[in-house]
């Protein structure tokens, strides 16, 4: 088990390295938009009247396109807000909302507007590296490892090709992401 953990940390830094070596080669813009082209042409999108996503960071794909076209096809839009034990909840998120800065440096929304997960139809799944399979590793939180037991609906990620390994196995908690587009 502590071998495929060392694994684990290994591949998400290398995952991190990856993107941040995207987010300054001058081609991260272009691949966002062609996946983000892929995702609006699917149906669980054109379908979905809520969707969960994180505000990205600097080197994560972005997901301010997302949020904006979400929100021009009259879309809802929630996103995350970590509680205690390694939970999570989604808020809803307007052009409105206040924000502020998690222990973790994530923004997170102030407010009240809750959203169960069966309230929300299409959940956008952050990671930093993905097998391709359809697993992930992500921050190693297990925030999103946990809310996915109980989630019921569509899950998506995104991921640029330097993001896919077929080096490691899922761990038994490891939930499948249905829906992978890549670059």
């Amino acid at each position: 088990m502590g071998d495929e953990k060392q694994k684990k940390e290994k591949l998400r830094q290398f995952g991190i390295d990856k993107l941040k070596k995207i987010a300054v080669s001058g081609d991260k813009k272009t691949k966002e938009q062609k996946i983000a082209a892929q995702l609006f042409a699917t149906d669980y999108w054109k379908n979905a009247q809520v969707i969960g996503l994180t505000l990205s960071n600097e080197f994560e794909i972005d997901t301010r396109p997302l949020i904006e076209q979400a929100r021009a096809t009259g879309k809802i839009v929630v996103i995350p807000k970590t509680l205690p034990k390694r939970q999570m909840a989604f808020y809803a998120y307007t052009e409105h909302t206040g924000l502020k800065r998690s222990n973790f440096g994530v923004l997170e929304p102030v407010s009240t507007h809750l959203y169960e997960a069966e309230m929300i139809d299409l959940l956008i799944v952050p990671g930093i590296v993905f097998h391709p399979e359809g697993y992930r590793i992500g921050f190693g939180g297990g925030y999103y490892d946990r809310y996915l037991q109980e989630y019921p609906h569509q899950t998506c990620s995104l991921a640029f090709k330097e993001m896919i390994h077929s080096d490691w196995q899922p761990e038994i908690f490891d939930k499948k992401i249905q829906h992978l587009l890549i670059d």
